[in-house]
């Protein structure tokens, strides 16, 4: 559930070293202008960029940036990265993004300041004809909450590598993850799980406790099933091929990369962030059946081979965790995160999402948590879900991106999905097509990687509506 494009580029690094109108409706007044209009401020504590191309064709883009870490820097982003930007003003559709008014699990603030956004574009440029809603991680759980809570601004969405099993799953499903750490791997040590007073040194406990169990047969073993209780994939490189279905070292030393470099400090961090704004513990693991959540787990095989490498009894250590003490959440703060955010499912306008299979920071399985929602709003014909076969966060290249773009762009101008078109092979002719630059990822050259695939059930779902713990 993090970060900003700038921050999406960062995680993947980290894995080498979580009232627009209908297409039919008049055009926007296009402005006379001889140059790109490019316009930046702030709206209250807000930053924003917009540009404008000369000659713009009445569609605005507008784009929610995902996670910023409490307290970093937080500039606006209008653009995932240059090559769309470029992309997208040469072909005339105007762009926009918010900074939003505060870092962390900023969507209360975020979902405000966008519209707030979309208000100023109004005044200052001109009423667009229809406003394509997209973004990232965090910006991608935006992004559909834009769409649920003002579907008359919008004609379509584009959430990218999102957060789209909501608040409440997303954060309870770390808190499994990290309960089997603390209970298997640092019994008795000063680690909180929640009600965290000094964010940094909590995580260092984590990380000396991790420090300590990777790399012997035991470690390595408990490791293992806490990712498995979070769905992490067993791939961390998105530069290297996929370790084999029964190479389970090379697929739990990837998730201990996911662990220790990525999640933990969700789980043990940037949760005390979290908390202060909901104004309590928003996570539960009350009731939770964990011989269950291991067996519904596409790791769970891997567990087993590596607990009986180790001669260690993995029945005994689910009893453990199923005999632990267990945390209960406070009922306003639970509240708090389902406004901010859980999903409904009644679509009114068509949502487009992709993400990277092997994705351990938002898992690929928040795809499967937000079309049951809407399909049991049965909205599924507005849904269609597109995957890239790679390992990483937001790992997608600039083609990609714009494979899934141009989809979008077609289904709004000839009001139905063209379902052929947005099989992997077209995905991926599509992505060739932007050229040698476009197929890359930080100076790294990569194929085009749609891919059909079905993720498995999500761990912890909570649509909105779910009664709580």
């Amino acid at each position: 559930m993090v970060a900003r494009r700038a921050g999406c580029a960062s995680i993947v690094v980290a894995a080498l070293t979580f009232a627009a109108c209908s297409p039919g409706s008049a055009s926007a007044p296009k402005p006379a202008q001889s140059q790109p209009s490019v316009l930046s401020g702030t709206i209250g504590k807000a930053a924003y960029s917009i540009e404008v191309p000369v000659g713009w064709n009445g569609t605005l883009f507008l784009y929610s940036h995902g996670y910023v870490a409490p307290g970093s820097a937080n500039p606006a982003v209008a653009a995932p990265g240059s090559e769309a930007t470029t992309w997208l003003v040469a072909h005339h559709y105007a762009i926009a993004g918010s900074s939003y008014s505060s870092t962390g699990w900023a969507l209360e603030d975020a979902l405000k300041d966008q519209v707030a956004l979309l208000d100023l574009f109004d005044s200052r440029i001109a009423k667009p004809a229809r406003v394509i809603a997209w973004g990232h991680s965090l910006g991608g759980i935006i992004t559909a909450g834009l769409v649920q809570l003002y579907p008359d601004r919008f004609a379509g969405a584009i959430p990218m590598c999102g957060v789209l099993s909501g608040g409440v799953a997303s954060w309870n499903t770390g808190l499994d993850s990290a309960y089997a750490f603390r209970t298997l791997l640092a019994p008795g040590s000063a680690l909180k799980l929640t009600a965290i007073t000094d964010p940094v040194a909590n995580l260092q406990v984590a990380q000396d406790a991790f420090n300590r169990a990777r790399g012997t047969p035991a470690g390595d073993a408990r490791l293992a099933l806490v990712a498995a209780l979070a769905d992490l994939p067993g791939w961390f490189d998105p530069t290297k091929p996929q370790p084999g279905p029964a190479d389970f070292k090379a697929q739990v030393a990837a998730q201990e990369s996911w662990e220790s470099r990525v999640d933990f400090a969700f789980e043990f961090k940037y949760r005390a962030e979290l908390e202060k704004r909901a104004g309590g513990n928003p996570s539960w693991n009350t009731g939770v059946n964990y011989h269950h959540q291991l067996a519904i787990s596409p790791d769970a095989v891997e567990v087993s081979a590596l607990y009986r490498g180790a001669g260690l009894n993995l029945e005994a250590d689910l009893r453990t965790l199923e005999a632990g003490r267990r945390i209960k959440a406070d009922a306003a703060a639970v509240a708090y995160l389902d406004r901010n955010l859980s999903f409904d499912g009644r679509l009114s306008l068509p949502v487009l999402t992709m993400h990277t299979t092997g994705d351990g920071l938002v898992i690929p399985q928040n795809e499967s948590a937000y079309a049951d929602v809407v399909r049991g709003a049965g909205k599924q014909d507005s849904l269609r879900q597109t995957f890239v076969h790679r390992a990483g966060h937001c790992a997608f290249t600039p083609a990609e991106t714009l494979a899934a773009v141009q989809a979008m762009i077609a289904r709004l101008d000839t009001g139905r999905w063209d379902d052929k078109a947005l099989e992997p092979a077209a995905l991926n002719a599509t992505a060739l097509a932007q050229g040698e630059s476009y197929n890359a990822i930080f100076g790294f050259a990569l194929p085009a990687a749609f891919v059909a695939f079905e993720p498995g059930p999500y761990p912890r779902p909570f649509p909105k509506g779910s009664p709580g713990p």
